[in-house]
């Protein structure tokens, strides 16, 4: 039988007017966009459509994509398409528990402002760093994480593609020494952050306390979680996989190949952006992936 993931995508995916076809043309959509303003009093429609500068802001930025993210989500449902699972890249793991009917729309959007403040806090900007290393086998980018202080693994994006992240003179002595022993290139990130490393753990711990009062549903529908790429159904172990996933690494890679094992043949993309839908072909180019972040491409769906 053929199984349908949906897939939501992360911080970096922004951009200015993200949704907006949606709010004006679906009265589900414009009702997540006001329910998200009144619900952590941000101006979603101005944030999302308007204001550069606050977007890329992490403590605004995480809302914003997952307010967009269900927006979309919800103007999908005429189509009749429902998953067989459901995953997120980080941020869009929160996406995901919605999309499964495990976590409502309203608790995943004041628990993601509280964690992109949390991470726009926990270190001084200018003591961490990430970096993306291209072309190089993930046991020589392991290698080298473990012989340098203050470094590890953020990200298992695709074959290819994996980001580091830590101490900035961790990061950068790593960088040199990835192209020595034969990365095609290392490209610093512009983040505000060392994202999904140990110098986070304290954000993860604060967030822990807010995720404590925040009742999961039993649901029909399983997620994968990044820190492990293991499908799960036990709602128990959601607040403590949500906690670690803030400093633990993003496992997307093992994700999406444990979901094409398990019969995954079609995989869409929800949210801005093309990047997972990248990803995604990069990992397995026989699978099929379709993304949608406008109206125009939810006639993508009739092909399903």
């Amino acid at each position: 039988m053929k199984k349908t993931a949906f897939i939501f995508p992360g911080q970096g995916a922004q951009f200015i007017g993200m949704g907006e076809d949606f709010y004006k043309t679906y009265k589900e959509s414009k009702e997540i966009y006001d329910s998200a303003s009144e619900l952590i009093c941000l101006d979603m429609k101005k944030l999302c459509f308007e204001e550069k500068e606050k977007l890329n802001i992490t403590e605004y930025t995480q809302a914003a994509i997952l307010t967009t993210c269900i927006a979309i989500l919800k103007a999908m449902k005429p189509y009749e398409i429902s998953p067989d699972v459901c995953a997120g890249l980080s941020l869009g793991e929160y996406a995901a528990l919605v999309a499964c009917e495990t976590m409502t729309f309203s608790d995943a959007v004041k628990v993601v402002r509280r964690r992109g403040i949390l991470m726009q806090q926990a270190v001084p900007i200018g003591l961490g760093a990430m970096a993306a290393v291209l072309a190089l086998d993930k046991e020589k980018v392991e290698e080298v994480c473990s012989e340098i202080e203050g470094v590890q693994i953020a990200n298992y994006n695709c074959p290819g593609q994996i980001v580091i992240s830590g101490k900035k003179e961790a990061v950068e002595k790593a960088c040199v020494r990835l192209k020595e022993v034969g990365a095609k290139r290392t490209v610093p990130l512009n983040v505000s952050g060392p994202f999904h490393s140990v110098m986070l753990k304290e954000a993860g711990e604060k967030l822990k306390e807010v995720l404590e009062p925040i009742s999961f549903k039993e649901h029909h529908i399983p997620y994968v979680t990044n820190v492990t790429a293991e499908y799960i159904e036990d709602t128990k172990q959601i607040k403590e996989l949500l906690t670690k996933q803030v400093y633990s690494s993003v496992r997307w890679q093992q994700s999406i190949e444990n979901m094409i094992q398990n019969g995954v043949e079609t995989f869409i993309e929800i949210g801005p952006g093309k990047t997972l839908t990248a990803f995604v072909k990069k990992i397995n180019k026989d699978v099929k992936v379709i993304n949608i972040e406008t109206v125009k491409d939810l006639e993508k769906l009739k092909e399903i």
